[in-house]
């Protein structure tokens, strides 16, 4: 393996880890620091619309500038929201109004960086001569690895230091995630543009982002990949934010939650393991029907909620399948999405989910709220089938063998 796949790998492992500690840290810490419930509520929400723009805006920039140095700026940013708050907590002490300050600040470095890494693949897989399968096999697997460890460690340095204390250890991982990217050669993150070998980008920043938006509603197979996304992502965010909780509370076991969530990531790490193994045998077709059809079998049974053992198998099966749909869906993007546009296009879909989980996770309490756990459940089954009958039947998912990109004229 060469050391530009092993650097970038590291990096987005490093990036991952640090949000996944932040995700669980952070909260605890505005809540033992301000004791209100409403303002850990009102911190969350203030990175909701920060988020969403920057991740649309800077599509647009990343079909600009060097991908690569985009990808250090949005680590360096993240780096520095995280480690601005023990330090304003050390000179003038934290309340609701800094945490939502630099809550937002990272935000405009944690999903733009997701993007930016993203657009790199194509140049990884060109220069690290690593084949695309193999890459978003190992990167499944990575990150599910970091995804496990990051909710333990936070526990684990919760119990050992003392308030923002730990934040320290998650700027640091951003910190070296940026230093990861800047060990790339700069040539991987040349675009097209920067590089003179595409159309300059005119006009404003808002009709260069329309331009991306047309690309992306004129192609079947980009069109496709984003409702089954947002399918996905409101679905998968309403099992695990509320539908599993209120099933286990109800259980009166609500301690096994997490043990349901590891089970669901062991099975992400074996699909991951699988697909970085045997991706590249066998056709497209077949594992885009095996991906698809299992993560509606993983999901149905675990939303059965027939008994803890058959969720438990039911969230392996999920986390199993979704792991090779995922893997799978990320090398057509690879080889599908036109190099010039690459920024937009992806900004444009990851900038939905900050806004996909919470819809998911409203629309399952107001079910629940209205009707009752199981029927809740079963319409976000029946949501997800219907999903899988478009996948299967859209001629866009017909043929999924490799076929390069097309360069896209700018408008």
């Amino acid at each position: 393996m060469r050391r530009v796949t092993v650097f970038y790998l590291s990096s987005i492992t490093l990036a991952v880890l640090g949000q996944s500690v932040a995700a669980i840290a952070l909260p605890l810490i505005v809540l033992t620091t301000t004791g209100s419930v409403l303002g850990t509520g009102a911190v969350a929400a203030a990175t909701a619309i920060p988020g969403l723009l920057a991740g649309l805006f800077m599509g647009v920039v990343l079909d600009r500038i060097n991908r690569r140095t985009a990808s250090v700026m949005c680590d360096l940013i993240s780096a520095a929201s995280i480690a601005a708050l023990p330090i304003v907590d050390l000179i003038t002490g934290l309340n609701i109004g800094w945490f939502m300050l630099f809550g937002a600040l990272s935000t405009l470095g944690d999903g733009p960086g997701i993007t930016a890494r993203e657009t790199l693949l194509p140049a990884i897989v060109r220069h690290g001569d690593i084949s695309a399968e193999r890459l978003m096999g190992l990167r499944e697997t990575m990150t599910t690895i970091a995804l496990l460890l990051g909710p333990a460690a936070a526990g684990t340095l919760m119990g050992f230091f003392e308030g923002t204390t730990v934040l320290w250890i998650t700027a640091g991982t951003s910190l070296v995630a940026g230093l990861m990217s800047l060990m790339l050669p700069a040539v991987v993150g040349s675009s097209s543009v920067e590089a003179g070998h595409g159309t300059k980008l005119a006009g404003t920043g808002w009709s260069q982002l329309k331009d991306g938006w047309k690309v992306l509603l004129t192609s079947r197979f980009l069109v496709g990949v984003t409702l089954i996304m947002i399918v996905a992502l409101v679905t998968i965010a309403a099992l695990q934010g509320l539908l599993l909780p209120v099933y286990f509370t109800m259980e009166g076991s609500p301690e096994l939650l997490g043990f349901v969530l590891t089970s669901l990531a062991a099975g992400s790490l074996l699909g991951g393991l699988l697909y970085t193994v045997a991706g590249k045998k066998g056709r497209r077709r077949a594992w885009f029907m095996l991906g698809i059809c299992g993560n509606a079998m993983g999901f149905a049974v675990v939303a059965t909620l027939a008994e803890i053992w058959v969720v438990f198998v039911g969230a392996f099966l999920l986390g199993f399948f979704n792991a090779l749909f995922g893997a799978l869906i990320s090398v057509l993007n690879i080889e599908r999405i036109p190099e010039n546009m690459r920024g937009r296009i992806l900004g444009t879909q990851n900038a939905m989910i900050p806004a996909a989980a919470p819809a998911g996770i409203a629309g399952a309490a107001v079910m629940v709220e209205f009707m009752s756990l199981q029927t809740a459940a079963m319409i976000f089954v029946g949501l997800w089938v219907i999903c899988v009958v478009f996948a299967l039947c859209s001629s866009a998912f017909r043929n999924l063998e490799k076929s390069p990109p097309e360069e896209v004229k700018e408008v």
